[in-house]
């Protein structure tokens, strides 16, 4: 899922780019007004970061503009401004949400993963269906998983990893299989991006991240799901 970051600011616009990245996003920067609206059209993303104040063309006008030629993208405001003004005016424009500068980052995963599970679960086509790992039931299009009344919330890069075990069941997939299906063909990660991803996946949904029964470590060779007995088989 492409995400176009539109932020004037070379700091907050390279931090935006590797929060989203992190999440499993491919973000699309953008410098000003100008070059998101080309970006826009070139690329045609799938959710839009904002700036509101920006050289040559504002937020607001390249809100104007998207919204003339697609009336679905959603679109998130991130800007200084705090005036309930300049909120109303973003909405009346067509935007989905506002975010106000200074942000933390955990409010702009929740803001990012909230438009992309309006997006997800809006399609008419594709859709992505929900499946059962071991004792969790994953649900792509909300990115969360459940076990019983528990809700485990996932980021898009998270479903992505679960999704590629569950399409291989009982198969041990090498780091280079998992970099290329989930990060992408042209990723060249560092030697501990893997770990360090199911590390953190573990601990969401493992009930002893320490003895992990879903998703199982093969040394020297990569990661396993090995569903239990009682589940059928699956081609992957």
């Amino acid at each position: 899922m492409r995400v176009l970051v539109a932020e004037d600011d070379d700091r907050t616009r390279a931090g935006l780019v590797e929060l989203l990245e992190g999440e499993g996003y491919v973000p699309l920067a953008a410098r000003d007004g100008h070059e998101a609206l080309e970006l826009y059209r070139r690329e045609r993303p799938d959710v839009v970061l904002l700036d509101i104040m920006m050289p040559h063309s504002s937020g607001y006008e390249v809100c104007r503009a998207i919204r003339r030629e697609d009336a679905s993208v959603p679109i998130l405001f991130l800007s200084a401004k705090s005036e309930e003004f300049d909120k109303v005016l973003g909405l009346e424009l067509g935007a989905d949400d506002f975010v106000v500068k200074p942000f933390g980052v955990r409010e702009v995963v929740a803001r990012i993963r909230a438009v992309t599970r309006r997006t997800l679960s809006q399609q008419t086509s594709g859709r992505p269906l929900p499946f059962a790992l071991g004792d969790i039931d994953v649900d792509p299009a909300e990115l969360r998983a459940r076990r019983g009344a528990e809700v485990i919330e996932l980021s898009l890069r998270e479903v992505r990893l679960l999704e590629l075990f569950h399409r291989n069941p009982g198969v041990v997939l090498g780091r280079d299989r998992i970099f290329d299906e989930v990060w992408g063909y042209d990723f060249l990660p560092n030697s501990r991006t893997l770990d360090q991803h199911i590390s953190k996946l573990r601990k969401r949904i493992e009930r002893d991240p320490r003895n992990p029964a879903i998703i199982q470590t093969v040394h020297g060779a990569g990661y396993r799901y090995q569903p239990p007995q009682n589940e059928p088989p699956r081609s992957g």
